[in-house]
């Protein structure tokens, strides 16, 4: 699986990360509800994370078609809500 982290470049990462990386943003999803934006910049911070610790960094000169595009750190709750709608970025 290839996922691309906007603004920083994109992951080979296992499909068995998938299932951690679903709980992580279906607690994202509930944060944007609940409106916490410290816990939810928390949850977005350890979902990329996770992406960069047990991904292997693709060649920055090869660009190959992302299953999954991931918004940077710095996203604010309001700018995320546009985006972790509904399901979220992971369809469960």
């Amino acid at each position: 699986m290839i996922i691309r982290i906007m603004t920083e470049g994109q992951y080979r990462v296992s499909d068995d990360l998938l299932d951690e990386l679903n709980e992580l943003d279906n607690e994202i999803v509930r944060l944007l509800e609940s409106g916490d934006e410290t816990k939810f910049r928390d949850v977005l911070r350890a979902f990329t994370s996770e992406i960069r610790e047990k991904g292997t960094p693709l060649d920055p000169d090869i660009i190959m078609e992302s299953d999954l595009i991931v918004p940077p750190d710095d996203l604010t709750l309001s700018e995320a809500a546009r985006i972790f709608s509904g399901e979220g970025l992971i369809p469960d």
